[in-house]
Formats: C-alpha cells, sequence, structure tokens
C-alpha cells in the first residue's frame, strides 16, 4: 500500500479524522490530505517533541498555523486540543502520523484509528 493510501483510506476515509499527514522521523512528508500543509517550521518541532515531551508539554505545537494545546506527551503518543477540535501524533520506527479531528469528533474516536495504524506501521517494521 502507498503511503498516500493509508492517509486516504486508514486515517481520512475512517471517517474520525479530519486530515493528516505521514511525516518521516529524518525529515520529510510521506503523505498528506489535500490542504493540510505543515510548514518545515512545524514539521521540524512535531519531529522534535518526541526528544524532549516535556516542552511540548509546556508549550503546545502549531500544525498547519493552528496553535494547539498538549494534553498528553510522551515517547510514542502527543494528544492536542484547539477549542472543539484536536489531533493525536503518534511515532512509529521511521515515521510519524499526524492526524486532526474536528467538531463534533471527538478524542476516543480519532485516536484509536491513529495508535492501531502506528502499532500496524511498528509492526512491519515502518
Amino acid at each position: 500500500m502507498s503511503w498516500q493510501a493509508y492517509v486516504d483510506t486508514n486515517l481520512v476515509g475512517s471517517g474520525r479524522v479530519s486530515r493528516a499527514v505521514i511525516l518521516g522521523q529524518q525529515g520529510g512528508v510521506w503523505a498528506t490530505s489535500a490542504g493540510f500543509n505543515l510548514s518545515a517550521e512545524e514539521q521540524k518541532a512535531v519531529i522534535n517533541a518526541f526528544k524532549d515531551p516535556a516542552a511540548v508539554q509546556a508549550s503546545g505545537l502549531r500544525l498547519a498555523g493552528n496553535k494547539f494545546f498538549t494534553l498528553q506527551a510522551n515517547d510514542r503518543s502527543i494528544y492536542l486540543k484547539k477549542q472543539a477540535d484536536g489531533a493525536v501524533i503518534v511515532k512509529t520506527k521511521q515515521a510519524i502520523l499526524v492526524a486532526e479531528y474536528n467538531a463534533p469528533i471527538q478524542a476516543p474516536e480519532a485516536t484509536p484509528i491513529v495508535e492501531n495504524l502506528a502499532d500496524y506501521l511498528i509492526s512491519v517494521g515502518y
């Protein structure tokens, strides 16, 4: 399966994720949904967030120009919130999945979609 298919089918296609991007841990966009563009600075901040979860817990992250506050951050997953919307960021062996969801979708609906795809990618070496 192509990286774009993971975004289109597994994430956005689930109906629980509004837009998503898959980043390589070494940098670069592997796949993205239409119109979801993270700046180079935002990409770097997402990648570096896993190196210092406490810092992202204090400062939050920007995704596509929108400021999100951190609800939880550890060395695998980061959960973000912005008013009624949110984002789930999960690190695999080689990639980072970034998925936004919009109200009325809530975190308990979107989070398992992203976490389960991450588990699958880890199981196949990515």
